[in-house]
């Protein structure tokens, strides 16, 4: 990538955060502040960039408007198929992509492995919410009131020994989840399969997706998957990544 083009890129997504002075960017880029107000002023020129009344630099009406229109261009699945895809060739194991969709967390796609049993999970269907890794790496990075609402008409019905049944269980649990970084499912669903979980996030920051390697515990118990931690957090970071978030 040119100097120019990545300096522009970085100018971009450093007053996008929050509006800056031209010595402010001077300082991002390491650069002189005349060469940094000469390229504020072509991408101002060019509706990227605005210069504002304060004589702070922000993202312009144009960038704006474009990124309104490229966001439709993303389908959660396509961007992230070949990272699970390749997880799942890696690590032998079932890989599903759940997403946040009004006040339900559904499954948009699943890789299963050529001569491995198949699980219930179905592309389209609505998860399990007390019992699932993936539901659970999504709720516990939700506000207050959306995780309020969802659990309000949540039955917590008992499927094994270890399914959470109560709210405050299941709100115990989203503690532990948003303080280890990852989710699981020990059995709550079906006693004989598990999985680790960990979210997926947008251009913002905010959770809205998630991503689960899942076992039979025959063939992996919860011990055995979180040794694929690392590998499952490289995944999510690169999707999360390529869809526009910045750690």
């Amino acid at each position: 990538m040119s100097q120019s083009i990545q300096r522009a890129a970085d100018i971009l997504e450093f007053v996008s955060i929050q509006p800056r002075t031209p010595s402010e960017v001077a300082a991002h880029l390491q650069v002189h502040r005349s060469t940094a107000l000469r390229m504020l002023q072509t991408l101002s020129d060019t509706g990227l960039a605005r210069r504002r009344n304060d004589g702070l630099y922000g993202a312009g009406y144009r960038l704006t408007g474009l990124a309104h229109l490229a966001h439709e261009q993303f389908d959660l699945a396509g961007v992230a198929k070949p990272h699970l895809s390749a997880l799942g060739q890696s690590c032998s194991h079932t890989i599903h992509l759940a997403e946040l969709q009004g006040r339900s967390i559904v499954y948009v796609d699943k890789i299963e492995q050529p001569g491995m049993v198949r699980l219930y999970s179905q592309i389209g269907q609505p998860v399990v919410l007390h019992t699932s890794g993936v539901s659970k790496a999504i709720l516990a990075h939700q506000p207050a009131a959306v995780v309020d609402s969802m659990l309000d008409t949540c039955p917590f019905t008992g499927y094994t020994e270890a399914t959470i049944t109560s709210q405050d269980g299941f709100r115990n649990e989203l503690d532990r989840v948003r303080e280890q970084g990852w989710a699981a499912d020990a059995g709550e669903y079906e006693d004989y399969v598990n999985c680790i979980a960990m979210p997926l996030r947008d251009a913002g920051g905010a959770v809205f997706a998630s991503v689960s390697i899942t076992s039979l515990k025959a063939r992996a118990d919860l011990d055995e998957l979180l040794k694929l931690a690392p590998q499952l957090e490289e995944v999510t970071t690169s999707i999360s990544k390529e869809i526009g978030w910045r750690p």
